[in-house]
């Protein structure tokens, strides 16, 4: 899988770029956790998600927001990072212009930057949110929501407790003409560490959730 550098608004950004040979492949950027504790491209968790929806079908792209890796520009409180977020959507489209899908997956941090990409992108056709630190962000932006997707969460999740994503569900659960699907991995914490336990059931409820939309569309 080819290492690519495509520009960003404070730069060039470091990514990595696993296309199909379809032309008119579904599309899928991944949005690692907060740069500033450690959250890189190379995550495990956005690492297994990019090679998921590969294996789906998908045309991945994952990459390092600003200030992280070999990507330039500083961190800025996640508003920089949303624009990388836009300029990562803008490449893969490019790469791939005939596509009719066109998703976002974050993890952790990345799922807020995924969420608000959401709401600027209304080509935007699909989002899966890992573990969304609701206690940590203010979600209320999504008002409402312009997609369906999927929120998974580790169920002994201590950085982002499954009470917040629960009832961050609950509020996107009542709005009109979406469905928010929700999944909590038993036992799992943030990190989904346990690769059988955890990790595992993790990504298959998440290939079996965007199969099924996928098919879905097709019919």
């Amino acid at each position: 899988m080819p290492e690519i550098i495509f520009p960003g608004p404070e730069g060039r950004l470091e990514g990595r770029y696993h296309p199909q040979t379809k032309p008119d492949a579904p599309i899928a950027i991944m949005l690692h956790p907060h740069p500033q504790f450690g959250g890189t491209m190379n995550n495990k968790v956005v690492y297994n998600l990019h090679y998921a929806f590969h294996e789906i079908g998908f045309s991945v792209l994952r990459f390092n927001f600003r200030g992280v890796g070999r990507s330039q520009g500083e961190y800025d409180q996640g508003i920089g990072e949303l624009s990388d977020a836009a300029a990562a959507l803008d490449y893969v489209q490019s790469m791939t212009q005939n596509t009719r899908h066109c998703w976002v997956v974050g993890f952790s941090f990345g799922a807020w930057i995924g969420m608000q990409l959401l709401m600027r992108r209304p080509d935007i056709t699909g989002f899966v949110s890992v573990a969304p630190p609701a206690n940590l962000y203010d979600f209320s932006f999504l008002a409402p929501c312009p997609a369906s997707g999927l929120i998974i969460n580790g169920a002994a999740d201590r950085v982002a407790p499954p009470r917040d994503t629960r009832a961050l569900v609950a509020k996107l659960q009542e709005q009109r003409g979406i469905t928010i699907t929700h999944a909590e991995i038993e036992g799992a914490d943030h990190f989904f560490k346990d690769e059988e336990r955890h990790m595992t059931p993790m990504l298959s409820t998440v290939r079996d959730y965007v199969t099924r939309r996928l098919t879905e569309a097709t019919r």
